[in-house]
């Protein structure tokens, strides 16, 4: 049987060299076949293996792909924004990122035929892309220098002593596991850094992941998963079995989950806890640590991101003698930063307060502060029955997820005691049918509740490379603005991306529904009302939902529509 085999034609590109005297028309088929079955670039082909002059290579690119030419020694490698585009992407697509211009990304490559690149690396940032050429050599020296600085840093990782970051129970953990602890220097050191580095970049959570052929770890920034080093994997065991020293779990067990904690000190009078939680995978276990940080978690009021008559809901609220108070949202919207700063406000030497959560991840002088612990039967319910035996006037619950915990809270509530908790669901009005799943009567929920407040957290436009954004007036009509809004002409800014942030965003901020509950809502939860009815009559009120507090946030510029999009989608 005799089979045909596909003969490969040589492309534009090879025979505009061929018509440029570069290379001979029997030696430009034979290369071009070469370079695709290697699956290698032909530009780089020709340059390593035909010994080709690179520079004449591009000019003649850049003639045939119209595509402008750059010398790469010219730009700066400090300024490139590295930060936008994944490593292992702009190592595999030899394609690197210069800069950006509005939503737009220049990519500094040789062979601009290669569309994967583009496109792969524009679907991940979610940026259009652009093809800058540049000589082949030069942007392997780029990228050659690119290696050689992340090996040095971690090489550097792996070889700093961190005189201001003590660990308070490391002579416990060294009493615990001598052997693992004295020996293994590098590991400690190793570990100490990735922790101090989440602390520096305000992370809110560490995730260590090992997997069949590699191990990454990734810090939780901004509300978001970035990839901030690679370990090798022969030291991924070590490292899980550091971090289990160093959180007093048992070293030996390894088909089990399991919970601890780690405090760590710094030199600038500041403890930072580290809740630490393991799981077994086919691959090694995982290990995610929360970093429970009270001095950069609590906010003043002011800046957890009100609108004025929201604000004004909120504090009119949190100043009544008795009664409810509920913040709604998913897990990370910040509902415990919004409950600690009313606690705040409320801490006064003539007041006592308690607080049962799972666990406490805010630690504030004068407050009486439980862990929930179902080991030995100290729930939610049965620390509330406790604190109404201690003389209590204000409550704080960390969920009402259970029909005895939403009892009591509400027995409460109406008994003279004024009482904070969370529940999660999507909006405010959401709130209310959720108490009455869980058994609370209609007449209960109007009589004890005051206040719903659903919120979640928006990324912050980074200051220093935000882009004014023009929208046609039937986009902004579509994402929900009103004709008033639009008349009013408001600035929209989208995200660049910068060395001072993070894909163009540094920070969040709290975006909220504010529901006071008013008589008319009070007649409507009596009379049955449903979500959707309450949140018509809420609305009638003047109570903007998340999508339109959101909208506000853009019009001023503080984040982007596309953010907003993110986090409000249905």
């Amino acid at each position: 049987m005799v089979t045909s085999r596909r003969v490969l034609e040589p492309s534009s590109f090879a025979r505009r060299l061929v018509r440029d005297g570069l290379i001979p028309a029997e030696r430009a088929e034979q290369a071009y076949r070469e370079a695709h079955e290697r699956r290698q670039s032909f530009v780089r082909y020709l340059v390593e293996e035909e010994h080709l002059d690179d520079g004449r290579i591009a000019l003649a690119a850049a003639a045939e792909f119209g595509v402008p030419l750059l010398d790469l020694d010219a730009v700066e490698h400090a300024d490139l924004p590295l930060n936008l585009v994944d490593e292992k992407l702009v190592s595999r697509h030899r394609a690197l990122p210069l800069f950006c211009r509005g939503n737009r990304l220049f990519l500094a490559v040789s062979d601009p035929a290669n569309h994967q690149a583009l496109d792969e690396i524009g679907f991940a940032t979610g940026l259009v892309t652009n093809a800058i050429l540049v000589e082949e050599t030069k942007l392997a020296a780029a990228l050659a220098r690119l290696v050689k600085a992340r090996d040095r840093a971690m090489s550097e990782l792996l070889d700093t002593d961190l005189d201001d970051l003590a660990d308070v129970s490391a002579e416990e953990a060294q009493r615990h596991d001598p052997e693992l602890n004295v020996d293994d220097a590098p590991i400690v050191r190793y570990v100490n850094q990735i922790l101090m580095e989440a602390i520096d970049r305000g992370a809110s959570d560490i995730h260590f992941e090992p997997y069949e052929k590699y191990c990454r770890i990734r810090f939780r920034q901004d509300g978001l998963l970035r990839e901030i080093a690679h370990p090798p994997v022969p030291i991924a065991a070590r490292l899980v079995a550091r971090l289990k020293v160093m959180s007093r779990m048992d070293i030996a067990e390894h088909r089990v989950p399991q919970d601890g904690r780690i405090k760590l000190e710094s030199g600038h009078d500041r403890a930072i806890d580290f809740r630490v939680n393991t799981l077994p995978t086919v691959h090694g276990e995982k290990v995610v640590l929360r970093l429970l940080d009270a001095a950069a978690d609590l906010v003043g009021i002011d800046q957890l991101g009100f609108e004025p008559e929201q604000q004004a809901a909120f504090l009119s609220a949190v100043r009544k003698a008795y009664g409810m108070i509920l913040v709604t949202g998913p897990t990370g919207s910040g509902k415990t930063v919004s409950l600690y700063t009313a606690l705040d406000l409320l801490n006064r030497p003539e007041v006592n307060i308690s607080t049962v959560e799972d666990p406490v991840e805010i630690r504030m002088p004068g407050i009486n502060q439980v862990n929930m612990n179902l080991k030995t039967g100290l729930t939610f319910a049965a620390a509330l029955r406790a604190f109404l035996r201690q003389d209590p006037d204000i409550l704080m619950v960390g969920e009402i997820r259970d029909p005895e915990t939403a009892e009591i809270a509400v027995k409460a509530a109406q008994t003279g005691h004024l009482v904070l908790s969370t529940l999660h669901t999507n909006d405010a009005p959401q709130s209310l049918t959720r108490l009455g799943n869980l058994g609370i009567p209609p007449y209960n929920i109007a009589s004890s509740v005051h206040l719903i407040m659903a919120q979640r957290l928006a990324r912050r436009l980074c200051p220093q490379c935000r882009e004014p954004e023009r929208l046609p007036r039937e986009t902004l009509l579509e994402a929900g603005f009103d004709a008033a809004a639009i008349a009013a002409a408001p600035t929209l800014h989208r995200a660049v991306g910068c060395g001072h942030c993070t894909n163009g965003y540094r920070g969040r901020v709290g975006i909220f529904q504010t529901m006071p509950i008013s008589e008319a809502i009070g007649r409507l939860i009596l009379a049955g009302g449903n979500a959707l009815e309450i949140a018509e009559q809420a609305r009638r009120e003047g109570v903007a939902n998340l999508r339109e507090s959101g909208l506000r946030k853009v019009a001023a510029g503080i984040t982007s529509l596309e953010e907003i999009d993110r986090i409000t989608k249905d």
